[in-house]
């Protein structure tokens, strides 16, 4: 009996804010890249101590802990989450760039570094870069199979072409951005834009209807930027705006697309 209620508490959407909010002027579309994670169990307790759902964008990435974030590991992580309410969608399995369009239905695929030979590169037609967006989403699918998730995928970097956008369509997967007040800065060096300038900006700036990025923490960032999320979002939600899980067709983006 005590496993069955902790399962079926553990279904719940994620509640609402303890503290009294104003009515809602606005949405605002939260999403997370994948990143490092290294502040991951800090910034989901945050959204669920504000009532904020978010999506997801997922990639098979190099963890904090020395593992990868699809690996086994971080199952608990990811089930929690969709029990939680969130949905997900995919931001590539190998979390490559893409670097040009070399022919008709065909997109070149690259590691971060690979021009230094510090990664791969390769050459992807429309049925191989259907099985490398589809992977991520299939890896979650496998862990919680209860997930929600959207036909939506957003390159890493934001960086897309004509063909990697066309041939992502043909397999039914729109590219998501992210709106131009939507990059709160947390890949951005600390020591010239330190949290309390970000959160600042953050909250002055963002709009309804923003489409915002950020991450389950990122590696280069010295001053962890989960530590001015609770802020921003209370920032956010005592001017009235709300936040909302992207709709499945996406939202026109002004940033990265």
């Amino acid at each position: 009996m005590r496993r069955r209620a902790l399962l079926a508490a553990a279904a719940l959407p994620l509640a609402a804010p303890a503290a009294a909010q104003p009515a809602c002027r606005g949405q605002v579309y939260l999403t997370i890249d994948t990143g490092w994670g290294r502040e991951a169990e800090q910034i989901a307790a945050i959204l669920r101590r504000r009532g904020v759902p978010a999506t997801l964008f997922l990639a098979d990435e190099p963890s904090w802990r020395g593992d990868r974030t699809l690996d086994e590991a971080w199952a608990p992580f990811w089930r929690a989450r969709a029990a939680e309410g969130h949905a997900f969608a995919s931001h590539t399995w190998h979390h490559w760039y893409f670097r040009g369009d070399p022919g008709p239905g065909r997109v070149r695929y690259a590691a971060r570094h690979a021009s230094g030979g510090n990664g791969g590169e390769t050459v992807l037609d429309g049925p191989a870069l259907c099985a490398e967006l589809r992977r991520p989403v299939e890896r979650l699918r496998a862990m919680a199979p209860e997930a929600r998730v959207l036909p939506l995928w957003r390159a890493p970097g934001g960086f897309t072409t004509p063909n990697a956008l066309a041939l992502a369509a043909a397999c039914g997967l729109h590219h998501q951005g992210w709106t131009a007040n939507g990059f709160w800065g947390d890949e951005l060096d600390s020591a010239k834009h330190p949290n309390a300038a970000l959160a600042r900006r953050a909250i002055a700036r963002t709009r309804p209807g923003e489409v915002v990025v950020m991450h389950w923490g990122v590696r280069s960032r010295r001053e962890p930027f989960a530590e001015v999320l609770e802020e921003i979002i209370a920032g956010l939600q005592a001017r009235g705006l709300c936040f909302a899980i992207l709709p499945s067709e996406g939202i026109a983006s002004a940033g990265p697309s």
